[in-house]
């Protein structure tokens, strides 16, 4: 099965992320209230454009499941590290980001869940065992926020406070460890809930990470003035993209050998 069919097997996901792809090129061409919008829109779409294919390709049990984990996992852990610092370290939102619920936009949950997901994927397209899945899901998912916390940071969509050690300005260490231990818990909690994971066609939530990572990169770099990121964040999570590849690589030679074979 190509890319393509898989696209057409799923066009709704599909439409979904591509929309979502093109809502974040327009992103650095708005500015203002448009901007703040567009933001909101783009979480939107992307976590529909997940959710709705963790439905057609798995199943409403599973992406019922995966939506409990990311979405209200997310609400959970940004309300407590809202009201109490803890685990993320002292922060707070502002009111550009829509509705909130206990201080945090309700938009933020669904974020958690627009690249959970996608992240799992990437997780169990390498591996079917639990222990070296898991981690790779919790990487995959936490080193996006190397670059989203830095743009977001400089956007004034939320503050950091507090003097502790920083990877870059603004944004402390300990975002980042808890980030990764969060993401770790989460992953754990999204494997043991799906009950099955078939071969499927996953060109919508790989095409979804790996777009994240490229056009991330590029657009620190070239759009948000923000080079440290660009470079820690290219290579935090384009080694993930390196593990799939190299995963995928494999299987690709394989699959070509067995055809040869069977010839």
């Amino acid at each position: 099965m190509t890319v393509l069919d898989g696209l057409r097997r799923h066009p709704l996901p599909a439409a979904l992320a591509a929309a979502a792809i093109l809502a974040q090129i327009l992103y650095p061409l708005v500015e203002g209230a448009a901007r703040d919008r567009l933001t909101v829109v783009t979480v939107l779409v992307f976590s529909a454009a997940s959710l709705s294919h963790a439905v057609v390709a798995r199943g409403w049990r599973t992406a019922l499941r995966m939506a409990a984990v990311f979405v209200g996992g997310g609400l959970l852990v940004e309300v407590v590290g809202v009201a109490t610092g803890l685990p993320f370290g002292e922060y707070a939102y502002s009111d550009r980001l829509g509705w909130q619920i206990a201080e945090v936009p309700a938009v933020i949950p669904l974020a958690w869940l627009m690249l959970g997901y996608p992240a799992m994927v990437v997780a169990r397209r390498v591996t079917n065992r639990p222990g070296p899945g898991i981690l790779l899901g919790g990487v995959a998912l936490a080193s996006w926020d190397l670059f989203l916390d830095p743009q977001m940071v400089a956007e004034g969509y939320w503050t950091w406070f507090g003097d502790g050690p920083h990877l870059i300005d603004g944004v402390p260490l300990t975002n980042y460890a808890a980030w990764l231990a969060i993401s770790l818990v989460m992953a754990a909690l999204a494997w043991s809930a799906t009950d099955s994971w078939d071969e499927r066609d996953d060109a919508v939530p790989l095409g979804l990470y790996l777009w994240t990572w490229a056009g991330s990169t590029l657009a620190h770099a070239a759009f948000f003035g923000l080079p440290v990121s660009a470079l820690y964040g290219g290579v935090g999570m384009g080694a993930v993209v390196a593990v799939l590849w190299w995963s995928q690589r494999d299987h690709t030679e394989v699959a070509a050998e067995m055809e040869r074979v069977g010839s």
